[in-house]
């Protein structure tokens, strides 16, 4: 096997392992962010695949449930990603983490980065809690 054709089957290997994680957490919101990046930007949706998925979020250190925690922490501090936080909502859901555990986390992170960005980020998961028949939650 030559240099590029080793480098071609890793390439594809990083894939295939970041296509099989991100469709068990992510599931068909997932598929249709990489889907939709096909014809403007293909290799940023095969690194979205390959490193993100196959290479960051396989790794064994954290679990799903903890990584979903993170990400959506992050995306609330960062605002304006609303898009990516419904689909990591739903992917929170996916991995285990409950509605309650959802708005906690966004309550927490109000703290660290503003009501403004928690508020959005808590109507997100409004939105999607409401597509998936889980309103409503009760806190206490």
């Amino acid at each position: 096997m030559g240099v590029s054709e080793q480098g071609a089957g890793q390439r594809q290997e990083r894939f295939d392992r970041g296509m099989e994680m991100l469709t068990r957490v992510d599931g068909e919101g997932g598929r249709r962010v990489v889907d939709a990046l096909a014809d403007i930007n293909p290799e940023l949706a095969h690194q979205v695949v390959a490193w993100g998925f196959g290479d960051i979020y396989s790794r064994p250190e954290l679990a799903p449930r903890d990584r979903q925690l993170v990400t959506l922490g992050m995306l609330t501090a960062l605002g304006g990603c609303e898009p990516q936080l419904e689909v990591h909502i739903n992917a929170s859901l996916n991995v285990g983490l409950t509605p309650t555990e959802i708005t906690e986390a966004l309550l927490h992170a109000a703290a660290y980065c503003g009501f403004p960005k928690a508020l959005n980020a808590t109507f997100v998961a409004k939105k999607v809690f409401g597509e998936r028949g889980l309103l409503p939650v009760t806190a206490g």
